[in-house]
Parts: C-alpha cells; structure tokens; sequence
C-alpha cells in the first residue's frame, strides 16, 4: 500500500507556530514519524507540502500509483472547495487530519469545506492523528464494511462486518476515549477486522461524546444501538468488547440486557467514575463532567459473565479500576502493558480475548 500524505499553509513552521497549540515536533520531525509509522503497518508513505492552493490541487491530480490520501489543509479546510473537489475526482480514500481540537478552538475552524470529500476526518488528537489515518487507510482496505444508522443523530452509527464463512456469533465493540469528540471508533476497527476474520459479525458503534455526551446521551446510545442490531441479526448469541469509557458503557448496558449478552469483556475498563473524577490525573476532569450530568458513580456487571483485561503499567485508567472487582469477573492483569495496547490484536492478551467469547458464543 502506498499513501500520499499532504500538508497545507503554514505546516511548514511546525515546531515553531504556536507550540502550545501544535506541539514542538517539526515537519521533518513528523515526516520522520510517519514514515516510520507506515513501515510498521506495511505502508510506504510519500510527502509533500505547501503554502498554496493550486499546488495541494495538483499534487492531488497527479497522485498516480497511491491508494489513498492523508491531507491536513491547514486553514485552507475552511476555505477551499477546490481541494475537496480535487479529492473527489480521483477517487482516492482520503483522511483529513487536525493537529489541534478544531471543534474546541474558534467557530469557523469547526467547518471544513474538505471534509465531505473524505472518508473520515481525524483531530485533535496530536500528531498521531496521522498514524490513526494511516491505519485506518490501511483497515479500510483489508475487509468491507457497511455503515449504518442506528438513530437520528449523526453520531447514531455503526460498522457492521461480516465473515465469509460460518457465523460464530456477535461481537458488539464499544470504544473508549474518555468520551471526548475527537476520539471515535476507528480506535476498536482493528479488534473487529481481526473478530469478523475468525468468524463473528461485527458491529463497530458511534456514540455521542463531548458536550452533546455527556449522561446520559452516550448509554442510551449503545443500548439503541444493541437493540437495532439485535433486529439485523436476530438470534445470534451476543458479546460484548469494550475499551476504557467504551468498558463502562459496555458495563452498564450489558447489565441491562444481561437475558441477552453471553460474556462481557472489559478492556482497561473504566468501573468506577467517582474515583476517576477524584483522582486527578488524565480524564479526572471528564469524569467529573460525566457525574455532573447524572451518571452513576459505579457500574454494574454480570455475574460469571465478565471478563476484565487490565494491562498493569495503564497510566490513564489505573489496574484498580478492574481489580475493585474481585468478586463476580474474572480479572486477568497483564505484567508490563499499558493503556493503549489493549487496541492491538496482535498482542498477548488477545488470544484470552478471543478463547473467552468462543466459548461463550456457542
């Protein structure tokens, strides 16, 4: 697979413009990054730059043998229709990509006149807003899928993936990000591009995050979402993977459709929203906000049907979140992981993961 990977106006001063809001990683810094982040996935990456319009719409033209597009615009997003519609006329999958929370900055930075010409847009999530672009560019390719709504919101998706062969069952996928905007469910593609491959349906879900959910928009989300496929697909014994925020969803609506729901599973699972809030440290302050508007201080689990996997060097959702439950879960922690390995099939966990819902799913 090969990308082609643009930058826009000004992204040539990075590392130097506005470090607060950027950081402090150069162009070539990043370019270095990214190169490496591609080989790691089997992508060759190539790259440009540029202050003007006209070049970003010709080096989009002639993107002759690459398979997709990462663009970062610069402030060109608000303001060219011509580089959306060059993105359009070659067919190619593109990404935008934010450095910085363009939704949480000035009003006109939330409009982006590139964005519908994209498949996904990415922000505020740093510089590795580009290695999630490139994975992405990369899942889109390996298995089809289809997005559907589930509700009248535009956060009321999901992906649905479905094996080739023998159904072994649902795997409901949940994905966490301290329920913040610029976190979505790309983040749990790649669990489920590995679930559907050994045989299960998959239903990837969007739910409502930052100030639009905050309690109890989020939780009524998922379970809207369990009930429009459990209609999709009726019959099919059911589980359920949840990362971090997308645990304690997970938590809460299995509990209220435990008649349903043959084995839950927790991945560095937030459990206990009161003592998130009060811990202060990353996502203390998202936690609270999730109090404030009604949610349930702890969550509730199926007995005998819950599985946590919690990595022990997890600095953003501590282990004790997970091991407070000794009693009704199984708890596995693993020595030397962290928070976000969790998302990566490819690492020691995942076989428990899977053994877990083979048996379960029967």
């Amino acid at each position: 697979m090969r990308v082609l990977v643009l930058n826009g106006p000004n992204l040539n001063l990075l590392g130097t413009r506005e470090p607060e809001v950027y950081g402090d990683t150069t162009l070539e810094e990043l370019e270095a990054l990214i190169e490496g982040w591609g080989s790691a996935l089997g992508i060759e990456t190539v790259f440009s730059q540029s202050n003007h319009e006209g070049e970003l719409v010709d080096a989009i033209q002639s993107a002759d043998g690459v398979d997709g597009l990462v663009i970062n615009p610069g402030a060109l997003t608000h303001t060219s229709r011509s580089i959306g519609d060059a993105i359009s006329s070659v067919g190619l999958p593109a990404i935008e990509v934010h450095i910085s929370n363009v939704r949480q900055r000035e009003p006109w930075r939330a409009i982006s006149l590139v964005g519908p010409s994209c498949v996904r847009t990415i922000f505020g999530r740093g510089i590795g807003g580009y290695q999630d672009a490139l994975r992405h560019l990369q899942n889109r390719a390996v298995t089809s899928f289809e997005t559907v709504a589930y509700g009248p919101h535009p956060d009321n998706v999901g992906d649905i993936r479905r094996p080739d062969g023998e159904v072994a069952g649902l795997v409901v996928l949940i994905h966490g990000g301290l329920w913040r905007q610029e976190y979505e469910r790309d983040s749990t593609e790649t669990l489920a591009i590995d679930l559907t491959g050994q045989g299960y349906v998959t239903w990837n879900v969007e739910y409502r995050r930052g100030q639009q959910g905050y309690w109890p928009a989020p939780a009524h989300d998922v379970v809207s979402a369990m009930d429009f496929i459990a209609r999709e697909v009726p019959g099919m014994p059911t589980g359920i993977v949840g990362h971090s925020a997308g645990g304690h969803l997970g938590l809460w609506a299995a509990a209220r459709r435990a008649d349903d729901i043959r084995l839950l599973v927790g991945l560095a699972p937030i459990t206990d929203v009161a003592a998130m809030a009060g811990a202060g440290a990353v996502g203390s302050r998202d936690a609270q906000r999730l109090l404030d508007s009604g949610a349930p201080p702890v969550v509730d689990l199926i007995e005998g049907r819950t599985l946590l996997v919690h990595g022990e060097e997890d600095e953003i959702v501590p282990v004790s979140q997970s091991t407070r439950l000794s009693t009704g879960s199984r708890i596995e922690v693993v020595t030397g992981m962290g928070h976000f390995p969790m998302l990566d099939p490819k690492r020691e966990h995942w076989p428990l993961v899977v053994a877990e819902l083979g048996k379960a799913l029967v």
